[in-house]
Order: C-alpha cells, then structure tokens, then sequence
C-alpha cells in the first residue's frame, strides 16, 4: 500500500477559513493523500487560571483570546468538509477533548487521530476506538507502557489503527528522530508504524519513509514566519511537493526485495558482460 501523506494544518490556519482553504489548496496540489486540523472545546482543555493569563496575540491580552481566536466552529468546519470534498482530499482532526470528539463524529470522516497529549486520556481513547474508524496514534512524550495501554484499548475494540512514531519537541533536532524506534514499535505491536515529524527540513521524513513508514504527517503552512507556534516546525507549500515526490520517489526504489536483471540491464549485459580471462563477450 502506498504511504498516507498528511499535511496538518493544526492551528496553522489562525482561526481564518480563507488561510485554512489556501492550506488544502497546497496540500491537494502537492500530491497529499489528507489535511489534518486539530479540534478543542476550550474551556474544557484548559483551566480558567491558565485562559485568564496574560498573553499577547493578534486577538487580545490573555490566553483565552488567543484559543478562542484559533477555533473553528460548526459553521468554519462545514465549510471546511465541503471544500475538501470538492478538492477531492480527505480530512480529519484530533480532538483534545470529549466533546470535541462528538463534535467531529458529525462528519463522515475517513480516519481519527489520537494526538500525543491525549495518550493518557482513557476515556477519550475509549471514546474513538468505539467508533471504529481507522485511527492514527501519536506516540510523542510517552514511556512504552502508557502506549501499551492505549494500543489495548483499540484492540479490546477492534478498531483498526496504526501507531506514529513522534518526537514532540517544535522543532526537533534531526538527532532526537530516533527512527529505529519505528523497529521496535512494529515488533512490540504487531501494526503498520508511521512517522508524524516536527523537524525542519525533509531528510529525517524521508528516512522514516526509506525505513518503512506506512504514513508521514508533516506540518504544513503558508510561511514559516507566520505568528503560531507550530509555523517554525512546518513545511512551506512548495517544501510540501517536493516531500511527496521524495517519499513517492523512494516507494518506487524499495521496489519488492526480489533480486532480478531489469529490462535495462539486459542491454548493459549484452555489451559488458564477460566470461574468463578471454575477454570475450
């Protein structure tokens, strides 16, 4: 099966659909199989304490209008499925919360996602797997056995899913990919094993393709130097192409492991290829 290319719009979009729909338009044309969003009822992710901060953004003074600015409602979301759907690409979102997840229900949705942050949120976990929808599983900032506990949650429901090999510092130094990790967790799950990247550049992606990588999830954006805080760690539209056709270019050279003389080779064996010491052909 050929590997699922997503590019995470996330927050990326800075609460403006006209942004969002330029980010499924670079998405879309450089090949990627889904856009991916990120989906929070605010005032249940985070405290009041921590909404009332002070934090200077283009919406206000405190971090509460910063969140706010950033969610897209009912109305943006509809927008959102119908402009994909014209475009012809899947989407998607991780919830951060119950609520949220019921929300994204609404929408005859392809796939799930269960970001890093929500490893340890049981009842959410619980929440998506019963729904039965294919579901990829982040795996940043988590000790193995609180991977096992989400991975037998998916299984007790037999819902299908495949983990992401993740390193969630923004951005991530080529050195903390770690990508033989991706070893590991096919042997210790028995699943197909992605790579969700945070790095800048293209190289590490790539390797996890190389390595055999069933997705690749990237950040995209329209300008790296854009106010958010993932718009450092993301890939610019035309950085976006060029990774799909990197990864699509490496699909095609794995080719099948069966060691054969290609149709190519047979006219350089014709001309080159010698027997003995006579140096006949």
């Amino acid at each position: 099966m050929p590997i699922t290319i997503i590019a995470e719009i996330g927050i990326n979009h800075n609460g403006d659909v006209d942004i969002a729909k330029k980010l499924i338009d670079g998405a879309a044309s450089a090949g990627c199989d889904a856009v991916k969003f990120q989906k929070r009822t605010v005032e249940e992710v985070y405290s009041r304490e921590a909404l009332e901060k002070y934090r200077e953004s283009p919406w206000g003074t405190t971090n509460g209008q910063q969140k706010h600015g950033l969610e897209f409602g009912r109305e943006e979301y509809d927008e959102i499925d119908r402009y994909c759907r014209e475009k012809g690409i899947d989407w998607f979102a991780s919830a951060w919360d119950l609520k949220s997840q019921d929300f994204l229900a609404q929408y005859d949705l392809k796939y799930n996602k269960i970001a890093s942050a929500l490893l340890g949120h049981a009842d959410l976990l619980e929440k998506v797997a019963a729904e039965g929808r294919y579901t990829f599983i982040s795996s940043g900032m988590c000790e193995l056995e609180e991977l096992d506990r989400a991975v037998a949650i998916f299984r007790k429901y037999e819902c299908p899913f495949e983990v992401m090999h993740c390193n969630s510092s923004y951005p991530m130094p080529p050195e903390d990919a770690n990508l033989k990790v991706m070893d590991a967790l096919r042997s210790r799950y028995g699943c197909d094993v992605g790579y969700s990247g945070h790095e800048s550049g293209l190289i590490v992606s790539c390797a996890a393709a190389a390595l055999g990588a069933t997705s690749i999830e990237r950040h995209i954006t329209l300008d790296r130097s854009m106010y958010g805080s993932d718009q450092a760690a993301s890939v610019e539209i035309a950085g976006m192409a060029r990774l799909v056709n990197y990864i699509r270019t490496i699909e095609a050279a794995m080719g099948d492991g069966v060691k054969r003389i290609t149709e190519k080779e047979h006219g350089c064996r014709a001309s080159l290829w010698r027997t003995g010491d006579t140096g006949e052909c």
